[in-house]
Formats: C-alpha cells, sequence, structure tokens
C-alpha cells in the first residue's frame, strides 16, 4: 500500500497526536502513536459523501430504495471506518499495539523479530508477518530520500541551518522514520519483564458483523428488486 501522507509520533504517554486522552484501557500506556493524517482526513470526507448521498436515497428514495440505501450505509460505513480511520500502531516500553482495518494485535516486544519496510511496512513476530496499515510505505518518498542521500554523500554536502552551526542530514521518509523508531524499541525492551509473552489477535467483530450484514442485505434486496 503506497501513500505520501506522514505518520508523527505522539510522544506524550496515553495521547493521539492532535486529539484528547486514549481511553482505551489498551492504548493507555503507550508512549507513541503512529497514524496516517491523510487517511483518517479522506476516512472522514468519505463518511460525510456516504452519509450524504444515503441520507438522500433515505428521504427521497422511492419502493425499495430507501432499504437498499439503508443496506449500503450499513455495508460502506465499516468499510470505510476500517480502512481509513481504524488503522493506528501504539508503542511503550513492553508491548507494541496494532490496529489493522480488521484485526488488533498485541505484540509483547520479547516476541518482534523485526520491523521492516518493503512494499508495506510489516512487523515480524512469532513466526507471524503482520502489516502495519497506520504506517504506509511512500515509494517516491524513499527514492527521494535515497538520490538525496547518496548525493550527500558523493559530494560531502553539509547544510548549515540559519539558526548558526547546526548541521542538516538527508532528508527521511517519515515512514521510514516511524519504522526505525519502532525497531530501535524492539531491540532495547526486548529483555524488559513486562515485554514477555505471546502475540495475541482480536479480531474486529464490531466491523465485520455490521458489514456482512450489510452485504447481504444489498444483495438480497437486489435480487427482489431485480
Amino acid at each position: 500500500m503506497t501513500s505520501s501522507s506522514s505518520q508523527a509520533p505522539d510522544q506524550g504517554p496515553g495521547h493521539e497526536p492532535g486529539h484528547g486522552p486514549v481511553t482505551d484501557p489498551d492504548q493507555k500506556h503507550a508512549d507513541r502513536c503512529y497514524r496516517s493524517a491523510a487517511g483518517i482526513a479522506s476516512g472522514v470526507l468519505l463518511l460525510a459523501l456516504i452519509g450524504w448521498l444515503g441520507g438522500d436515497a433515505i428521504v427521497r428514495g422511492e419502493g425499495n430504495a430507501p432499504w437498499l440505501a439503508l443496506a449500503g450505509l450499513l455495508f460502506a460505513v465499516p468499510l470505510t471506518i476500517a480502512f481509513t480511520v481504524r488503522p493506528a500502531v501504539w508503542a511503550s516500553e513492553d508491548r507494541l499495539l496494532v490496529r489493522n482495518p480488521f484485526r488488533t494485535i498485541t505484540l509483547p516486544w520479547a516476541t518482534v523479530e523485526a520491523v521492516r519496510a518493503g512494499y508495506s511496512s510489516e512487523v515480524l513476530a512469532g513466526g507471524a508477518k503482520y502489516q502495519l496499515w497506520a504506517i504506509p510505505v511512500s515509494l517516491r518518498q524513499r527514492k527521494t530520500a535515497a538520490r538525496r542521500a547518496a548525493r550527500d554523500v558523493a559530494q560531502d554536502v553539509r547544510v548549515v541551518s540559519h539558526g548558526g552551526g547546526a548541521l542538516e542530514g538527508p532528508v527521511r521518509a517519515p515512514s521510514d522514520q516511524a519504522v526505525e523508531d519502532l525497531r530501535e524499541l524492539a531491540e532495547r525492551c526486548a529483555g524488559r519483564e513486562g515485554a514477555q509473552g505471546v502475540p495475541v489477535v482480536r479480531w474486529a467483530y464490531e466491523l465485520i458483523v455490521p458489514a456482512l450484514v450489510g452485504l447481504v442485505l444489498v444483495v438480497a434486496l437486489g435480487v427482489a428488486g431485480g
């Protein structure tokens, strides 16, 4: 999954960037939170558009159109939330909590074998591979950062900031920095007593069930209307 959105870690315990305190008990001790600002923004816009179109069809539709619109909302809203607003990654000194579209994975640092970014950001833990949907890889940013790094090394370029004396290194893609941060946390915290345990996976039935019900209703109403 490619995206040019950025992820900013929240350094305050139990807080998301630009949001209030995290109320989920699984996340309240997290030191850092990574989310895609572009993903959240696009999700909010899509939800507004879906709500407007669906609401209009429910109010003004004729025949089975209102029921079809209602079923469509039941199907589309959970999927939109799952793929845009829901993805997040929380990291504390004991564990990594990954919230993907339909699963929440809790990984004690001792089980994490690698954190890497290829065509997607992913973590290897307990012999399994889990994608980090909240940290999309930007191929454009990766190529740009690689070119700048190569140019700086070849020409030994050092840019002095206007503040005087401060040196700036090659620009890095935010997704690369996020992966590097998580990799360092995994290496540093794996030996902690609280970082022991096994991976735990929980399915997001609160999104899966409504979406499936909506899909069944859309198909049934479509067949009945046809």
